[in-house]
């Protein structure tokens, strides 16, 4: 079982391709994204909406209109978006059985649970290291590496991809219809 939910993952790899060229922020609506990354457009608007009220995407408005970053795109982490869509998790859950041994016949001695439980001690140590790390990878270091794996004309072919989108909308093209719309909630605190 994963930690984290794959919204986690279809949320990460859907800021990616909200990250432009120069590090800047793309438009894109969520229908598109979804079928981009061949996700679930029901869950991605979910995630979307946790995106929005946690501050990291802000919705753009009209017929072309969609999502885009709210920050700088070196301002966003992977711990952001982590705790936006499944909120802060423990890794590990201390039932303090160091007081059950069999050999203390129902009366753990004070040594046994003098102080904090060593199991769970690690346990925090790990989960704090791995939220560090989380903490210091921006969305913008992942975007680069992805634009460093890729072939120089994916970018140009993403770009494409999503301004023929866009300008079928504006056109009074097929996915404007209103039985495609997505509504947008506002989110406020």
């Amino acid at each position: 079982m994963s930690l984290y939910s794959a919204g986690v993952e279809y949320g990460i790899h859907c800021l990616i391709f909200l990250v432009g060229n120069g590090g800047d922020s793309r438009e894109a609506s969520v229908r598109d994204l979804a079928e981009l990354q061949g996700v679930p457009l029901d869950y991605l608007a979910k995630i979307f909406t946790k995106l929005a009220k946690a501050k990291l995407v802000v919705a753009t408005e009209g017929v072309r209109g969609g999502f885009k970053l709210a920050r700088p795109a070196d301002e966003i982490t992977l711990l952001d978006i982590v705790n936006a869509i499944d909120g802060r998790k423990a890794i590990f859950e201390c039932r303090e059985i160091r007081g059950r041994c069999a050999l203390f016949e129902g009366e753990a001695p004070a040594w046994a649970l003098d102080g904090h439980c060593s199991v769970h001690g690690a346990m925090l140590t790990a989960q704090k290291r791995m939220e560090e790390a989380l903490d210091q990878q921006t969305i913008l270091d992942i975007a680069r590496k992805v634009g460093r794996k890729a072939p120089a004309e994916f970018s140009e072919k993403v770009d494409n991809w999503m301004n023929d989108r866009r300008e079928k909308k504006g056109t009074g093209g097929a996915q404007t219809s209103d039985d495609q719309l997505i509504q947008v909630t506002e989110i406020s605190d």
